[in-house]
């Protein structure tokens, strides 16, 4: 049996637009945070980034009582991530940028704030069913085809190697035995972007691709291992980002998103682009929290959390824990535990996750997970054994 993951860098197109959102949302918080902003006071960010070829259209709905120079920032953004000249499909200097910004309808923002909704609490920013995912396969109880990818583009982004420009995604596949675990990558597959520039004639570029790319994949490769680089057999950098691909917000939530591996599907919406009252980020975190804790502590081998909520209401509408059979006690009575132990109000994983922080938001587009973020701590896996316990 062979499960593949899907991984992308920093510089692909979408990614690029994720980061824009998510870097003035930090922008945002940062200026709020001078102002005294507390959980009452937060803004309300929702924002869409559409790329194009040498231009950028940002829109969305925004409540604040700050202002930030989206210009500037979406800029400064482009620029720090490589993209600093028409040969590299994208010049963060010369593109042209439109604002189309709007204020937060009131009956949304009604619904999220304790002082005008109508249960006085932070609600829900919207409707919307999310998903968090564990498995016992790695240390950072993620599937390792997840972990492998993310490390290879990862190694891409960070190489020095001016021949790699900043577009590029990836695929491993890795063989499972009859019993589910991983035994060896039998496929990498990398496409990234050419500055031929920086080329030498005698250069062997696919080469030095599979050196990187084994390395980082480790002892998981062998001679056996296939690698395929630029299956078209060409991809130049001035044909690379926007100049041959759009970017849109939240078109890689399946990559970002435990990579498409099987029982970890996505839910809800785009995360790094909105502020954390919409569980579409939140609660992304705080489902992944939950399922985590519960492999940690021994309860299952593979965990998947499903959370359901009304826009406006702050409690979830139902919490689904699927522990795929592998659970110590019925899923039923571990549903019952999550829900006692966990706070998955808006207000509860904004506090416990941090999640008014702009660093946390300047981080969270190269990777949701595999950081030491305050959703991926397993500080409540003895709570969970404690609880089990009770129940037997």
């Amino acid at each position: 049996m062979q499960i593949t993951s899907e991984g992308v860098k920093i510089g692909h197109p979408d990614i690029v637009a994720d980061t824009i959102a998510a870097n003035i949302i930090a922008r945002i918080l940062d200026e709020e945070k001078k102002m005294g902003m507390d959980i009452n006071t937060m803004p309300h960010c929702g924002l869409e980034v559409f790329l194009g070829k040498g231009f950028c259209i940002v829109g969305g709905e925004v409540a604040t009582r700050i202002y930030v120079d989206i210009e500037k920032s979406l800029r400064q953004t482009v620029l720090s991530l490589g993209y600093n000249d028409a040969a590299v499909g994208l010049n963060g200097h010369s593109m042209g940028v439109f604002n189309a910004i709007i204020p937060q309808s009131p009956n949304i923002n009604i619904g999220t704030r304790a002082d005008l909704g109508k249960y006085k609490e932070i609600g829900a920013g919207d409707q919307g069913i999310m998903y968090g995912f564990a498995c016992d396969e790695t240390p950072e109880l993620l599937p390792l085809t997840y972990v492998l990818v993310n490390k290879m583009m990862r190694a891409f982004e960070t190489c020095e190697n001016p021949i790699f420009a900043p577009d590029g995604k990836g695929q491993v596949t890795v063989d499972y035995d009859k019993n589910g675990r991983p035994r060896t990558v039998t496929k990498v597959l990398m496409s990234n972007a050419i500055d031929y520039r920086h080329v030498a004639e005698s250069e062997e570029i696919e080469e030095t691709a599979k050196k990187m790319a084994f390395d980082c994949l480790d002892e998981w490769v062998n001679g056996k291992t296939e690698f395929l680089f630029n299956p078209t057999g060409e991809w130049q950098a001035v044909h690379s980002c926007s100049a041959a691909d759009s970017g849109v917000t939240g078109r890689k939530l399946v990559c970002q998103l435990y990579g498409g591996y099987p029982g970890a599907q996505p839910g809800g919406g785009s995360v790094v682009n909105k502020s954390p009252e919409k569980v579409d980020c939140s609660a992304v975190f705080g489902a992944r929290y939950a399922a985590k804790n519960i492999v940690a502590s021994g309860l299952a081998t593979k965990c998947s959390v499903q959370l359901a909520y009304a826009i406006g209401v702050a409690k979830p509408m139902s919490i689904y824990v699927n522990t795929f059979n592998t659970g110590k006690m019925p899923d039923e009575e571990l549903s019952i535990i999550v829900e006692k132990l966990f706070d998955f109000t808006p207000k509860g994983m904004i506090e416990r996750f941090d999640l008014l922080n702009g660093d946390i938001y300047r981080k969270i587009p190269k990777t949701l997970f595999m950081d030491d973020y305050a959703w991926e701590k397993t500080d409540m896996a003895e709570k969970l054994s404690q609880e089990a316990q009770v129940k037997k």
